[in-house]
Order: C-alpha cells, then sequence, then structure tokens
C-alpha cells in the first residue's frame, strides 16, 4: 500500500457513518473534496472575508485540534447534516491553513487518493513576502504529485487554478530554505505576514523540520516545536543549519525516512505547542 494512502493518528476521521456522508457518500474528485472542505472550516484570520465576528473561545481554541477527529467532533456539535452540506459560518470549526490541508488529506485517503500536507511557503496572500502556510499534495493517476490548496478553493480570486498550484507560488520549506541559503533570498521575505517578529531564517527552518515530520506521517500544529530556536529565542547553531541543509537537498521518500531518523529532525513524544493565543503548553502526542 502506498505510505500516503494511509491514514496517521492526525489524519484518521474515525468512523464516517452514514449521517457523516449523506446519501451520495464522500465524492472521489480530489476537487469536489476540496470543495467540501473549504465550506466545512473558516480560517480565524476570515471573519471580514465572510462578515461574521468569530467568537473568541472559537478564535482560541478551535485551533489547537490536532486531531480530525476533533475537528469532526467539533462540526457534528455545530450542525447536523452531512459533511457534504455548505456551513453557514457559525457552524463551521475555526482553524488555520493546517486544518484545510489536513481535513483534505484524511478526505483523499478515506477516498482512495494518496495525499500529504505540506509546509511551507505562499507566494500569493501578499505581494513581495512568503506567507507561512500549508496545502495539499496529491498523486495523480499517472504517479506524478499535485499541489492543491483547499482554503482558496473557492472565496479566492487567484490567478492559477488552485487545485494545481504553481510551485513558484507555493514553496515547500526545503525550497524556501534553499532560497534563502543558497540563492540570496531574504529570509525576512518569509514568515507570519504581518508579524514584525515572526520571520527569518529560524522560521523558514521550523517549518522545514514541520514539512519533513508531515512527509514521515506526523502532522504538526504550525506552532509546534521543541527547544527555542523554533521560536526564535535561540540562535540556530552549525548543526541546526547543517540538517536543515540536508533535508533541503533530499529528494525522494527514501531520503526523507533516513533524514526522520536524525534525532535533531525526529519529533519528540513530548514537545512545546507555543499556541498564540493560550501560552506555551507540553503536549504528548499520539503514538503512530
Amino acid at each position: 500500500m502506498d505510505d500516503y494512502l494511509k491514514q496517521t493518528p492526525y489524519s484518521d476521521p474515525g468512523d464516517l457513518d452514514h449521517g457523516d456522508l449523506g446519501p451520495g457518500g464522500l465524492p472521489r474528485d480530489p476537487g469536489e473534496l476540496a470543495r467540501v472542505v473549504r465550506d466545512l472550516i473558516i480560517h480565524r484570520g476570515e471573519g471580514q472575508l465572510f462578515g461574521y465576528t468569530i467568537p473568541e473561545q472559537r478564535l482560541h481554541e478551535d485551533a489547537e485540534s490536532r486531531y480530525v477527529r476533533e475537528i469532526l467532533r467539533i462540526l457534528r456539535e455545530r450542525g447536523d447534516g452531512p459533511l457534504t452540506r455548505r456551513r453557514a459560518p457559525e457552524e463551521r470549526f475555526v482553524g488555520t491553513c493546517r486544518d484545510f490541508s489536513l481535513l483534505h488529506c484524511s478526505l483523499l485517503r478515506a477516498t482512495g487518493t494518496p495525499a500529504r500536507p505540506r509546509c511551507g511557503f505562499a507566494g500569493y496572500f501578499e505581494k513581495g513576502f512568503h506567507g507561512d502556510h500549508w496545502v495539499t499534495e496529491y498523486r495523480l493517476p499517472d504517479g506524478s504529485w499535485r499541489l492543491a490548496d483547499a482554503q482558496t478553493h473557492h472565496e479566492y480570486d487567484l490567478p492559477f487554478d488552485p487545485m494545481d498550484v504553481p510551485r513558484d507560488q507555493f514553496l515547500v520549506a526545503g525550497d524556501a530554505w534553499r532560497m534563502c541559503r543558497a540563492e540570496g533570498a531574504d529570509p525576512d521575505s518569509f514568515g507570519l505576514g504581518g508579524s514584525d517578529r515572526l520571520k527569518g531564517l529560524w522560521f523558514v527552518r521550523g517549518n522545514v523540520v514541520r514539512d519533513l515530520a508531515a512527509l514521515n506521517g506526523v502532522e504538526l500544529l504550525p506552532w509546534d516545536g521543541w527547544g527555542p530556536q523554533f521560536l526564535g529565542r535561540a540562535p540556530l547553531t552549525d548543526a541546526d543549519l547543517a540538517a536543515a541543509d540536508a533535508v533541503a537537498a533530499a529528494r525522494g521518500e527514501d531520503d526523507w525516512r533516513r533524514l526522520y531518523r536524525d534525532p535533531r529532525l525526529t519529533v519528540p513524544a513530548r514537545l512545546t505547542s507555543y499556541t498564540p493565543y493560550l501560552g506555551d503548553r507540553e503536549v504528548t502526542l499520539a503514538e503512530g
């Protein structure tokens, strides 16, 4: 079985019963599944886009749900009907780009399409800046891989098909790292849009590590880390730089699996979640 067809502890939707799916079940087409996901989640920065004031508790707490089962539980509590029904904003899960990507991957895997979340940087939200972002990468029948952005499937006006995001518009984290380290790109043009502090080479390195983890079935929250380097609270060491260089140079699944065995890059069972609203929290992850 293709490794990316298997659910992980993070993407596993549990038992999708008849009430979840509706009479026709889930569609199998990746674009239709992206539509489903777009209509179930509101990004916590999209309140104005939908003319909706997101309740503070949901704004702070929903996106701390690191497992798809939790996302689906919250959706069931907020509205009846199948997943394929478009939700009003108040019935949606309040998430981040990572949640759009993870839920899309979960539904793709459940319907027979290999998929994996990718962590990196998008150049299509703010001109001249590469914003922290997650998308889905899914396998086509011919074996090639394509990037898709479920968050922008609709509601956004983009100059390309969100189901085929150009790789110069979304940079997987390793490509962004290589641009900064070897091609003269300004590290301060990579980070969290609208923040003067959350940007720079340390930020890119954090996404390199999170992307490698996702490629190995550990789909972290965007603010998970272990060690002060993950929040720019300590300078990157020579070992940190060398490990990220190696990830950026990797060229496929064998390399990703080998690198993930490096203790500098392996996600520990217990880590720190530097939550934006709730403060730093120690978290024990589910076992694979």
